[in-house]
């Protein structure tokens, strides 16, 4: 799985003109699933999320959980596009949504799990992400 994370201090998602899904500031997590991924690596890659300190702290760097700050997750399937070769992705890489929606269910679950407040997209629906990012801070994660 992989997951473009990202510090903000607003993200929404809208679907037809209606916003699902919205946070303040928090992470705001982009998630892709491959064909090799399995409940297992939705659980670390929540655990990842959950877990990464890129806020600023008293102490030094802290996580979004430290701060009790809530995750907006949005499925993702183009991070795992192929543009190796031409101009054309391809998505082969990319689990199908039978297989990638019960997983990206499952990091928002384990994200639940640990405390979390969890937001979220529409699964395979044309959403509208908008986001402030913050600082910017965003990372790739992979696992």
């Amino acid at each position: 799985m992989r997951a473009v994370v990202t510090r903000v201090d607003t993200a929404a998602v809208t679907v037809d003109g209606q916003v699902v899904g919205e946070i303040g500031t928090g992470l705001l997590s982009l998630v892709g699933v491959g064909h090799a991924d399995d409940v297992a690596t939705a659980r670390a890659l929540a655990r990842k999320i959950h877990e990464l300190r890129i806020f600023p702290g008293a102490d030094g760097e802290v996580s979004a959980a430290d701060l009790g700050l809530p995750v907006l997750v949005v499925s993702q399937f183009t991070l795992y596009a192929d543009t190796r070769k031409g101009r054309r992705p391809s998505w082969q890489d990319a689990a199908p949504g039978e297989v990638a929606e019960p997983l990206v269910d499952e990091v928002c679950a384990e994200l639940r799990r640990r405390g979390c407040v969890v937001a979220t997209g529409v699964f395979g629906a044309r959403m509208q992400v908008s986001s402030v990012n913050e600082g910017p801070m965003t990372l790739l994660l992979e696992v």
